[in-house]
C-alpha cells in the first residue's frame, strides 16, 4: 500500500494538523479550501498551497475533498459532530471509505488502526482526505493530528522519500 498524497479542507484544527505533518515530512498535500482561503480564524495560512473552491462556504469544499480522495479519515475527540458528520454523510453518498478516529485513544493505537485500515481499504497511490474538528471545538487537536499523520506517513513511506 502506497500513500501518494494527503488532502484537507484547510480549516483550523485537524485539517491544518494534517497539512503541518505533510510539510514537516516533505510529503505531497493539497485539497480544496473555501474561496478567500476562509477559516474560523481568518484565512488558511499562505504557507499551505491549496486550491480555492468557487464557493466561500464549507460544505462544497468538504464534498469536493471527499470526492477527490480514495478514502477519508476523520479525527475528533469523542464522537464526530458538525462538519465531521457532514464529511461522513458525503463519504457515504459518494461510496468512499471513511474511518473515524477518536483522538482520546492512545496515539500508537490510533496510528496502527489508520495503517491497518489504509492497507485494507486503499489502492496503491492512495489519496487520503483528512478531516475533523476545528480548533475552537477541540483545543489541541492540531498537534494530535499532526503527530498522527506524521507517524502514519513515516511508517508507510520508504525512508528515502522522507
Amino acid at each position: 500500500m502506497k500513500l501518494n498524497k494527503i488532502i484537507s479542507g484547510g480549516q483550523t484544527g485537524a485539517d491544518q494538523g494534517a497539512l503541518s505533518a505533510c510539510v514537516q515530512c516533505h510529503f505531497p498535500y493539497g485539497g480544496w479550501i473555501p474561496k478567500g482561503r476562509r477559516t474560523e480564524k481568518g484565512q488558511v495560512p499562505a504557507r499551505y498551497r491549496m486550491r480555492q473552491h468557487w464557493s466561500r462556504h464549507y460544505p462544497p469544499r468538504t464534498e469536493a475533498n471527499v470526492k477527490a480522495a480514495d478514502a477519508t479519515v476523520i479525527c475528533t475527540y469523542g464522537k464526530p459532530d458538525g462538519g465531521s458528520l457532514l464529511t461522513i454523510a458525503f463519504a457515504k453518498q459518494h461510496r468512499k471509505p471513511c474511518l473515524k478516529i477518536d483522538m482520546n485513544q492512545p496515539h500508537d493505537q490510533n496510528v496502527a488502526r489508520v495503517i491497518r485500515w489504509l492497507r485494507r481499504t486503499c489502492p496503491d497511490n492512495c489519496i487520503l482526505n483528512v478531516a475533523g474538528s476545528r480548533r475552537s471545538k477541540a483545543p489541541g487537536i492540531h498537534m494530535c493530528v499532526k503527530h498522527l499523520i506524521r507517524d502514519v506517513i513515516r511508517r508507510l513511506q520508504p525512508v528515502s522519500r522522507l
